[in-house]
Order: structure tokens, then sequence, then C-alpha cells
């Protein structure tokens, strides 16, 4: 089964579908989200983070699929 994004999951649970992937952490850093190694990272859910930077959480799931299906 495919790993696949969803907003209401932590940014941790995403960046744990994929740790090694210096792509699917690039994604975060192009939209201004840094926080990566913040402690509130393993409890903010995507769509939460993206609220909170003024992104589109759809925009920021879709690019993160995307990272996922290469």
């Amino acid at each position: 089964m495919a790993k696949k994004v969803t907003p209401d999951m932590t940014i941790y649970d995403v960046l744990c579908l994929a740790p090694e992937s210096a792509e699917l952490q690039q994604v975060f850093f192009d939209m201004g989200m840094h926080c990566l190694g913040c402690p509130i990272s393993r409890g903010e859910t995507v769509e939460e983070a993206a609220a909170a930077h003024g992104n589109d959480v759809n925009e920021l799931v879709d690019k993160l699929n995307a990272v996922l299906g290469e």
C-alpha cells in the first residue's frame, strides 16, 4: 500500500513515512515551515501547521504526496 499524507497527520508522522527523504523535508522548508525539529511537530497536524504559517493545507498535502509518489 502506498504511503499517503492526510491533513490530520502530525508533521512527525509525515516525516516518519520517509525519514531519509530530504525532498519531503524540503517541501516544508519551501513553504516557510521550519518546524521539523520543533517539539510541537510531534503533536501538531499538517492542517494546523499549514494554518499557523498561512499556507493552503491542500497544496501542502499535494506537494508532500507528490514526493512520496516519486
